[in-house]
């Protein structure tokens, strides 16, 4: 074969130095499907579905639509919240873990990846095997509040009422069972030596508005979800769970003013995708990512909120994954709790 032809037929088939470089051409021409990932260059060419495992209403949820709007924005794409609540948030993340690792189904995740890797049941996904971070967002300290009708106004209060009546005074958890709340919870109720009546719930959402019917007594909720209503006095917020006071409600002490020493919970909600999605993929949906969440007003809006800006890399999620299935596992242990 002379060597015209032999350029001639490299030209015809994408080919260069023996490298197929047009592998989509070849494919549609054979009859194969087409390359499944877009490159990161062209990505994203359809629209983006995020899924947020816990249901409408919560900081989570108030969190991925604030990005999800920035996104569609900066990439003239829908980026599609959908809420997947159950087991924990762990039918959510597990869609996510399953799905085809292409840049189109994105998580907004947090402390439940780890925790449902602790959970005495088979696990309906390895969030290590599984999945891959692209960055964290926010960190946000858990708040405890309680409706007004309740009678009392302080962290001090709320702990005589409880020992006052052990397994009587309602408390919602947002998270559902084996969630960072009723760990949390759990460490409280060891701590001050009394029970509390836990009640599990999907979401933020529904757990304040029973909270909010005074249906429900108290909740321990991320204080994202629970600024509006602290401020509007719907809702007595009583000691945030961090160690440092929240900007957005720097009246509000911590439990370990409040007098619980050591006593510290902090959560985080970062994105998240398939561990099957290529690298530069990756790198790109955290490029974008983290330029929405330090444009100034997603910043302050969210700030405003009671969140706290926390963009990483990628390894750092996946680092914090890990770090808090042994941390978790560790309080589990030492606490005796029950995650089912």
């Amino acid at each position: 074969m002379g060597n015209r032809r032999r350029s001639l037929l490299k030209a015809a088939f994408g080919l260069a130095g023996g490298v197929v470089v047009g592998a989509g051409l070849l494919s549609n021409m054979t009859g194969a499907a087409p390359a499944a990932t877009d490159d990161a260059t062209r990505y994203p060419s359809r629209p983006v579905k995020l899924i947020v495992p816990i249901a409408a209403g919560g900081s989570a949820d108030k969190l991925a639509r604030t990005v999800a709007q920035k996104l569609s924005e900066k990439w003239g794409q829908s980026v599609v919240v959908e809420n997947q609540p159950g087991a924990s948030s762990a039918i959510g993340n597990a869609a996510v873990a399953h799905a085809r690792g292409d840049g189109y189904t994105l998580l907004l995740g947090g402390d439940a990846l780890s925790l449902n890797a602790l959970q005495p049941a088979k696990p309906l996904y390895d969030p290590l095997r599984d999945l891959r971070g692209v960055t964290k967002a926010v960190v946000n300290p858990q708040l405890l509040v309680v409706r007004p009708g309740l009678g009392v106004k302080t962290f001090q209060e709320f702990v005589a009422l409880v020992r006052s009546r052990p397994g009587e005074i309602s408390l919602a958890l947002p998270g559902g069972n084996g969630s960072l709340q009723h760990l949390a919870v759990e460490l409280l109720n060891e701590r001050i030596g009394a029970k509390t009546n836990q009640i599990p719930y999907p979401g933020g959402g529904p757990a304040t508005l029973d909270v909010l019917g005074g249906h429900v007594d108290a909740m321990l909720i991320t204080l994202a979800a629970a600024t509006e209503n602290v401020r509007s006095g719907k809702l007595v917020a009583l000691a945030v769970t961090t160690p440092y006071r929240s900007k957005a409600l720097p009246e509000v002490p911590t439990m370990q003013e409040a007098g619980l020493a050591d006593y510290a919970v902090e959560s985080w909600q970062g994105f998240v995708v398939p561990a099957s999605t290529p690298a530069a993929l990756v790198e790109r949906i955290h490029r974008d990512v983290v330029a929405v969440l330090r444009e100034p007003e997603t910043a302050t809006l969210l700030e405003n909120l009671g969140f706290a800006i926390a963009a990483s890399t990628p390894e750092a999620v996946d680092q914090t994954v890990r770090d808090d299935i042994a941390t978790y596992r560790r309080v589990i242990a030492t606490a005796d709790v029950k995650l089912q």
